[in-house]
């Protein structure tokens, strides 16, 4: 396995745990890239919009898509309850909101065809979204099987279990380069070389391994700000605290409580900004992202940011990440295209993986294919 953040230590657990010998190769540090920059959101729906994934994939593909998103994010609750890792996990709702009338005309398509989907999506009017999040918001769609944890000791966490039943990590192992040919595959680090029959790539984005890739995807970066402490005052009248939110501007904001007393704004996404500009641009969308969650709540105006920081992520024409085989690859399964912030598909992936592995794919499987 190749990379050792929330993806790939998920799917060392779950074959460590099927009795499936595991060898985890991360370049730096475990958790030490982007799953430690992640918003920590377990989301139970893959955060983009049904229409449209319907409109490109079909109807049985989507509604397997939500499906399998709901079950993943389910299970891997359940599964952080039962190793006892100790990440934080907290149950929480999540209000997906709607504030112009351009934004309410198409929640409500976007309702009509989740329930036509058999899928639950019950609307909420403006007083409850006030009663709730405290957001002068017209619309809202809720979900009521999310939760949120620190990724960081999730993955510290799952690369314990995953240790303990046998899988083997080594970090700063960084592979050079793959090869393949009819029966195996080789793996090449630095110092030395593994074959093997199955390569799961766990780095979220094409890197330079898999450049005849990379034309699959639109590569993007976020942005994500956590305020200082909200002092008290301005925390009771900004709602119950308890929901993460999701707006409806492209790209969308996800605003989250941490330890109920600062704010965690994710948004502001632009196209890779080139290393020399990282820095000023960091700076700039900082600054646009307190702006904009200032206009969400306008309570929190002269809150100053305590961290920033961006996170780079691959995006797919529909939304949705690729898991799975390559035709091109035929030993390797990759793990590629999460835009949702939030950590659901880690999980998912570690699932479809072994399914994989096993020859047990289920058709839902499908919906993530690059088949599809």
């Amino acid at each position: 396995m190749i990379g050792g953040g929330l993806t790939g230590c998920a799917a060392a657990y779950a074959f460590a745990a099927a009795g499936i010998g595991v060898v985890l190769l991360e370049a730096d540090r475990i958790g030490r890239g982007t799953s430690a920059m992640a918003a920590g959101w377990v989301a139970e729906d893959p955060g983009v919009s049904f229409v449209q994934v319907e409109r490109m994939l079909g109807l049985r593909a989507a509604r397997h898509a939500w499906q399998s998103w709901r079950r993943a994010a389910l299970d891997f609750m359940a599964l952080i309850r039962r190793l006892d890792i100790k990440c934080d996990l907290e149950a929480r709702g999540a209000l997906a909101v709607a504030l112009t009338p351009d934004q309410v005309a198409r929640m409500k398509k976007e309702q009509k065809a989740r329930r036509e989907a058999r899928l639950d999506a019950p609307l909420l009017n403006a007083r409850t979204i006030s009663g709730e999040v405290a957001i002068a918001a017209s619309l809202g769609l809720r979900t009521r099987d999310d939760a949120t944890i620190d990724p960081y000791r999730a993955v510290v966490g799952l690369a314990a279990a995953a240790i303990e039943r046998g899988a083997r990590l080594f970090e700063r192992s960084a592979v050079r380069r793959t090869t393949f040919n009819r029966k195996v595959a080789v793996v090449h680090t630095s110092e030395g070389s593994i074959r093997t029959k199955r390569v799961i790539v766990a780095t979220g984005t094409p890197t330079s391994l898999f450049k005849s890739l990379q034309r699959h995807f639109w590569f993007k970066t976020s942005y994500q700000v956590l305020t200082e402490r909200v002092p008290a005052k301005i925390r009771r009248v900004l709602g119950k605290r308890a929901a993460l939110v999701r707006d409806s501007v492209e790209p969308p904001h996800v605003i989250r409580w941490v330890d109920d007393e600062r704010l965690l704004v994710a948004g502001a996404d632009t196209r890779v900004i080139p290393p020399r500009l990282r820095e000023k641009a960091l700076v700039q969308r900082t600054g646009q992202l307190m702006y904009e969650l200032s206009t969400i709540y306008p309570d929190i105006s002269g809150i100053q940011p305590e961290f920033g920081w961006d996170l780079p992520y691959a995006l797919t024409g529909e939304g949705l990440p690729y898991l799975g085989v390559h035709r091109n690859f035929p030993h390797h399964l990759f793990a590629f295209g999460d835009a949702s912030h939030g950590v659901t598909s880690a999980y998912l992936a570690s699932r479809i993986f072994l399914r994989q592995f096993l020859g047990e794919s289920d058709s839902a499987d499908e919906a993530f294919a690059f088949t599809r």
